[in-house]
């Protein structure tokens, strides 16, 4: 295995985290206008993503930090094509942010309201355009000769990537909603079971309809053996959401997250797989692909950075993996 590959897989896998972790803080926002129906209950629902949200933007900080270094190639035409929503997303990020830390600096009703509202769009706009900017690099770009996007915005809202950012929205709805049941008792809890009745099928349909489609029509050619393993990867993703769906109804929290981020986790591998040796197609002409031969640094930048990640992500997975340890037990509503 070459460098270059090894750091596709390491980029896939920092994605994975982001959307399973990520994902629950987004679905919690996402639901706190329609779950929060008093300030009590809102203040409830946000402080079972206070301890760790913050740090759960940390895997998007290290994947961009990864990409830019192991695929400058990659990271510039990405952001050629995709410019606009990824000011979005970070903007919407932003506000997310401070409204988190500035919603209790005040005991006015008002005040909180608006940062709630911030909280909501800084949650739902990013939970949908990552759907949205995945399936433009899954299905091919307008890339030029010179990996310069040739095209405009409205190329990016076709169909498949539309659908894209439907499934990443129900997923992290979905995920948010059994997170809030397994984090809290009483009301909020019921009617966060109440939510995941709902928000299952949805993912489920709309994810498995994306991977399906993915599967049917981008999947990178002449590769059989990555073609399998994303196929499996896909099955997986689907028989584990409908397992959260069945565990919810059982009211076994637990299991209901468990399998929630197994899905989440292997929907997003079978994505990287299918994709692979691709980073991102020109929908122009295949030669004007980026793939991970030459889109890749050199040799020895990826050596020096094989050897910083092996010798610091164990800390930094110790210490989230604590900090969840310490913040585990349920919050009363």
């Amino acid at each position: 295995m070459h460098l270059s590959d090894l750091w596709f897989i390491a980029i896939a896998v920092l994605w994975a985290g982001y959307f399973v972790l990520e994902g629950f803080d987004f679905g919690v926002g996402i639901l706190l206008p329609f779950l929060g129906r008093s300030d009590e209950r809102r203040r409830v629902m946000i402080n079972t993503i206070g301890p760790v949200w913050d740090g759960n933007e940390v895997w998007l900080l290290t994947a961009g930090g990864a990409t830019f270094a192991a695929f400058p190639e990659w990271y510039a035409s990405m952001f050629s094509a995709f410019y606009l929503p990824l000011l979005l997303i970070l903007v919407a990020l932003i506000i997310r942010g401070v409204a988190f830390e500035y919603r209790a600096k005040r005991d006015h009703v008002r005040w909180r309201r608006a940062w709630d509202l911030c909280i909501f769009l800084g949650s739902l706009v990013p939970a949908i355009l990552w759907g949205v900017a995945f399936g433009n690099v899954l299905r091919g770009i307008k890339l030029d000769s010179s990996h310069v996007f040739a095209g405009g915005f409205f190329d990016l809202l076709n169909p498949y990537a539309l659908l894209g950012g439907l499934a990443t929205l129900t997923l992290f709805v979905l995920n948010g909603a059994v997170f809030l049941a397994l984090k809290t008792t009483g009301p909020v809890r019921d009617e966060a079971h109440r939510v995941a009745r709902l928000a299952g099928p949805a993912a489920i349909v709309a994810g498995g309809g994306f991977l399906a489609w993915t599967e049917a029509s981008y999947r990178a050619p002449g590769h059989a053996v990555t073609g399998a393993f994303s196929i499996g990867l896909a099955a997986v993703a689907a028989v584990a959401l409908i397992g959260a769906y069945a565990a919810n109804a059982g009211r076994r929290d637990g299991w209901a997250f468990l399998a929630c981020a197994v899905g989440i986790a292997s929907a997003t591998a079978a994505l990287f797989t299918a994709l692979y040796p691709n980073v991102l197609p020109s929908s122009l002409d295949a030669a004007y692909s980026l793939t991970t031969a030459n889109a890749s640094s050199t040799a020895k930048t990826l050596m020096v950075m094989t050897v910083v990640a092996c010798i610091f992500l164990p800390f930094v997975l110790l210490y989230q993996g604590w900090t969840y340890w310490v913040f585990r037990k349920r919050i009363q509503s």
